[in-house]
């Protein structure tokens, strides 16, 4: 019987490997996805003060076309003042050219803001540009190592899948039955140990005299409350074959 149990904990052993192993293939592209979000915002970041540049850019410039216009107004004013012979025509254009002065460095200010503003914009666009430059640096080798990585996980995965026909092969058919219907049952972990009279599943105390028929292991036996299958943790036979069987990748 003790070979039947043996049995079942590799079979155990190789199925917990396997379940780690497609739980760290499972993180690679949330990792990877998780280095793309980053790339993203620091896209988005750039774009957002590229547009606002070209927007400054543009307002400047309708402010010089501005500044333009009034130029040629206060030139034309300036003509009519010169042809002006009553007193309250000249000083009705004295106003229209003092309107226009205000007017001009009203508009002349607001360039020397948008001016100001897009020297911030574009210091702000070269340490973003950087920034994006040193993360795409680094998704770049950061996604080769996850690849690479991946690509060793399938190999091992491989390999113990393998492993694990071998070990089937080795099991009985109805045992195997029994141990599949249980994993898929119990999250993935079909036996548990027993030490100190205690599951080390779900860690409750097993009565005596089930204990007492458990070491002399004549036949297979279930947890009276998980139902795994169970076997006394403690015997020598067991120890020295046995690894991690009892855990479980989800537990």
């Amino acid at each position: 019987m003790k070979d039947k149990i043996i049995g079942l904990i590799q079979l155990q052993e190789c199925d917990n490997k396997i379940a780690r192993i497609e739980n760290l293939k499972k993180e690679c592209p949330l990792q990877i996805q998780k280095l793309e979000d980053e790339l993203n915002v620091c896209r988005a970041a750039l774009q957002a003060d590229s547009d606002r540049l070209e927007n400054l850019k543009k307002e400047r410039r309708k402010s010089e076309q501005v500044i333009h216009e009034l130029e040629g107004k206060k030139e034309k004013s300036q003509v009519k003042l010169s042809n002006i012979k009553s007193n309250r025509e000249y000083t009705a254009a004295l106003k229209e050219l003092e309107d226009l002065d205000k007017e001009k460095t009203k508009v002349e200010d607001g360039v020397i803001v948008f001016m100001e503003e897009m020297e911030k914009c574009e210091k702000k666009c070269f340490e973003n540009k950087k920034e994006l430059e040193k993360l795409q640096k680094e998704f770049d080798l950061d996604k080769k190592m996850i690849g690479q990585k991946l690509e060793d996980l399938n190999k091992e995965s491989a390999m113990l899948e393998k492993e694990r026909q071998g070990l089937t092969s080795g099991v009985q058919k109805d045992l195997l039955s029994r141990y599949d219907f249980l994993r898929s049952r119990k999250g993935g972990v079909a036996i548990a140990s027993v030490i100190g009279g205690v599951c080390q599943r779900c860690h409750i105390n097993i009565p005596p005299q089930r204990f007492y028929e458990l070491i002399r292991c004549n036949e297979l036996m279930e947890c009276p409350n998980c139902h795994r299958v169970m076997y006394w943790g403690e015997d020598e036979f067991f120890t020295k074959s046995s690894g991690d069987a009892g855990s479980s990748v989800d537990a």
